[in-house]
């Protein structure tokens, strides 16, 4: 064995020098606050001049980089500071959304320099969402007047699609619905949005982003009820948001109401008690028996696990809806009731294949438990039909019709003889 200390091996090579364009750039928005407050500055008020000079400097700025710094600069002149405020230390222009006229108009020429810049640079889009979502919970730290600006441009810039409905989220803030300050900004931001866009629109949007059933969190607990919400909007004028909002609320109750009595049916709770909840329930949500049977239909159907062979299914049915034909019998009384039993039997039958052939057969067992009465049978066979299935459905029942005529031609005959 040698004594002789091994050498470790060494590594040689050359060595390279960082390229200057490779190092990591510090992160410092001052020259370019300067660049844009500069240019501001030199536009004005001439919005077009603003949107002119915006397209150009993204060429030469760093706009990924610095997406916040420029949106604090065109919406409040200058960098905020957490809260709100204008950073003190920053140079800052005049010329922005918080110093311009505080007017639809103004906000709708303002929304128009946004969507010029995001559409020239689409980067732009994630940043300009997130920015409205930071200033609207900086709210408070605005004054009244420049959150009268910031609810319309956001109203606006919702109806041109520039921005999500979810950043309505940051409204729902404690402090900002403790104060009040999240419902007084909806009313105009609504306003600018009902200006632009159609409330089903609106409503559209707001579903999309499970935003529909979110409005009564615009105010404290102890004031989250639809009476509340309908009288603050409706005396700020905005009427057609409260009905909005009231419909949600009717829709809300009916899918927990139909949740409800699915279970019972579920469970096998007798028809008398299912009957008496049902019809307090209907009671309390001021329901009417056309929207309540709808709900008894969905529940009986969605309350078995039904047989996925079309020969087997409408057996099934019949001895299923059977057993419940007195539930269905309390809630008919009327002849609309009745009719809005037979097109949601079509619709169900249309929806789900398997019971394509059944609807005849469904609609001659009701008959028979005095579920429908024939008026509504020939009523529905006649004109109050939907375009579901029609041809297939109207063709089913041509002979169980033909013969309800006939069975009522030969009772008024009857009756005639009879006099």
């Amino acid at each position: 064995m040698s004594n002789q200390k091994q050498q470790k091996p060494t590594l040689t090579g050359q060595r390279f020098k960082t390229r200057k364009r490779d190092e990591k750039e510090r992160f410092d928005p001052t020259q370019f606050q300067e660049s844009i407050v500069q240019g501001l500055n030199q536009s004005g008020s001439d919005l077009e001049a603003v949107a002119k000079f915006l397209d150009a400097t993204g060429g030469k700025l760093d706009y990924r980089r610095y997406a916040e710094t420029l949106f604090d600069i065109l919406v409040a002149g200058g960098m905020l500071a957490p809260g709100g405020t204008l950073s003190d230390d920053m140079t800052r222009t005049e010329f922005c959304l918080f110093t311009a006229q505080e007017d639809l108009e103004t906000m709708q020429a303002y929304a128009q320099v946004f969507n010029k810049l995001i559409r020239r640079y689409k980067y732009l889009e994630k940043g300009f969402e997130e920015e409205i979502k930071k200033l609207l919970l900086f709210l408070k730290g605005f004054t009244e007047s420049e959150r009268n600006k910031l609810a319309m441009l956001t109203g606006i810039l919702l109806a041109n699609g520039n921005i999500s409905a979810s950043i309505l989220n940051s409204l729902y803030n404690e402090n900002l619905v403790k104060e009040g300050v999240s419902a007084a900004f909806a009313v105009n931001l609504f306003k600018s949005w009902i200006n632009e866009k159609d409330i089903n629109v609106i409503a559209g949007s707001l579903r999309k982003v499970g935003m529909d059933n979110r409005l009564m969190e615009l105010f404290p607990a102890n004031k989250r009820s639809c009476e509340h919400f309908s009288k603050y909007f409706t005396d700020a004028g905005l009427k057609e948001l409260s009905d909005f909002a009231r419909n949600q609320e009717s829709i809300g109750a009916r899918k927990e109401l139909q949740k409800e009595v699915q279970e019972q049916m579920s469970r096998g709770d007798p028809q008398k008690e299912i009957i008496a909840f049902t019809k307090e329930e209907m009671k309390k949500a001021n329901l009417s028996e056309q929207a309540m049977i709808s709900i008894i239909w969905t529940s009986a159907m969605g309350s078995v696990e039904w047989n996925k062979k079309e020969e087997l299914v409408t057996e099934q049915a019949i001895k299923h809806l059977k057993q419940y034909s007195l539930l269905l019998k309390a809630f008919t009384s009327q002849g609309l009731s009745e009719l809005s039993l037979l097109l949601k039997i079509q619709e169900y039958c249309y929806d789900n294949i398997h019971f394509m052939k059944a609807f005849q057969k469904i609609v001659v067992l009701l008959y028979k438990a005095d579920v429908l009465s024939e008026e509504a049978i020939l009523k529905w066979y006649t004109d109050a039909h939907v375009a579901k299935g029609k041809s297939v459905f109207l063709e089913q029942m041509k002979k169980f019709v033909e013969w309800l005529k006939n069975a009522e031609e030969e009772s008024e005959s009857e009756e005639e003889e009879t006099d």
